[in-house]
C-alpha cells in the first residue's frame, strides 16, 4: 500500500503542473465514472490546490469542489509527459489531468471521488484523521494522546497503521521505526512509554520527509520484506509474522527489538 510519503510525493509532482492552472483537458476513462460528468463540472475551473493528508490526496478545484483519492493496495499516480510510455496500461486508468505537455494520471482507483468542500470537510473518514507525520504542522504530543485513548492491551507495532493516532505511517515505515528506536511492535501500548512513541515518531518524520522531497523510499529500508536475513545491526535473523485484526504482516529483530 502507498504510505504517506508516497503520497506527498505524488503532490509534490503534480503541484507546479496544476496548481493556479485551468486544465487543458480532464477525461475519466474507467467505466465506474463514465456517467459522473466530471469533464463538464470541472471545465474552466482552476487548480486552487494540490494538497495531501496521509495517505489521502486531495485536488481542490474553484467552486469548492475537490478531486479525493485513496490509493489503498492498487492505486497509482503518474506525471507523464507527452509522447513518454505510461507504467500502467491506459485501459487501467481512471483518472487523466492535461496541462500543457503533461498528463496527470490515477490507475487502478480504488477510491476516486468529486464532493464539495462542505462535503469533504464533515466526512468522518477525513475529518477523523490523526496528525500527519510529513507536514510541517505535525503535532507529536497529540499523537500520545490519542495513542493513550486506544486499546492498552493492542500491540504498538499495529496501533502505529491506525490513521486515527498518526496519518501517514504504513507497514513499511511501522517496521522501520520500531527498529530503529529499537521497541518490539508486539509491545503493548500501555507498556510502552510516552518517550518511546517519541523516538519512535522522531525517527521516522525526518526519513519520511526526505522520500516525499525524492521519491526514494528503497534507501531508508532496513528490515522491512528482509525475513530471515542478518539485522544490520546485531546480526541476528530478521522475522515476520501477521499482526493486529487485519493480519498485516510485522518484520522485527528479536535480538535488538526489546
Amino acid at each position: 500500500m502507498p504510505e504517506g510519503d508516497t503520497i506527498h510525493y505524488a503532490a509534490n509532482r503534480m503541484r507546479p503542473i496544476l496548481e493556479g492552472q485551468v486544465p487543458d483537458a480532464i477525461r475519466t476513462p474507467h467505466p465506474r465514472h463514465a456517467k459522473d460528468r466530471w469533464p463538464e463540472r470541472l471545465q474552466g475551473r482552476a487548480v486552487t490546490d494540490v494538497a495531501a493528508h496521509g495517505k489521502h490526496l486531495f485536488l481542490r478545484f474553484g467552486d469548492d469542489l475537490t478531486i479525493h483519492s485513496h490509493l489503498r493496495m492498487t492505486g497509482s499516480w503518474r506525471v507523464v509527459r507527452e509522447g513518454q510510455r505510461w507504467h500502467r496500461n491506459p485501459r487501467r486508468a481512471w483518472l487523466v489531468i492535461t496541462k500543457d505537455d503533461n498528463d496527470v494520471v490515477q490507475f487502478d482507483g480504488p477510491v476516486l471521488e468529486l464532493m464539495t468542500e462542505t462535503r469533504r470537510r464533515f466526512d468522518r473518514r477525513l475529518a477523523l484523521l490523526g496528525p500527519d507525520i510529513i507536514k510541517d504542522d505535525f503535532d507529536a504530543d497529540e499523537v500520545i494522546r490519542r495513542a493513550r485513548t486506544d486499546d492498552p492491551t493492542r500491540g504498538v507495532g499495529d496501533a502505529l497503521l491506525d490513521q486515527r493516532i498518526v496519518a501517514g505511517i504504513g507497514n513499511l515505515w511501522k517496521a522501520e521505526g520500531c527498529w530503529l528506536a529499537e521497541l518490539d511492535p508486539w509491545r503493548k501500548l500501555r507498556d510502552v512509554s510516552d518517550d518511546e512513541l517519541h523516538r519512535v515518531l522522531q525517527e521516522l518524520r525526518p526519513r519520511m520527509q526526505e522520500s516525499a522531497r525524492d521519491g526514494n523510499q528503497a534507501r531508508h529500508r532496513k528490515i522491512y520484506n528482509n525475513t530471515g536475513r542478518a539485522c544490520p545491526r546485531c546480526a541476528n535473523r530478521i522475522t515476520s509474522r501477521g499482526q493486529g485484526d487485519d493480519n498485516r504482516t510485522t518484520y522485527w529483530c528479536p535480538g535488538c527489538q526489546t
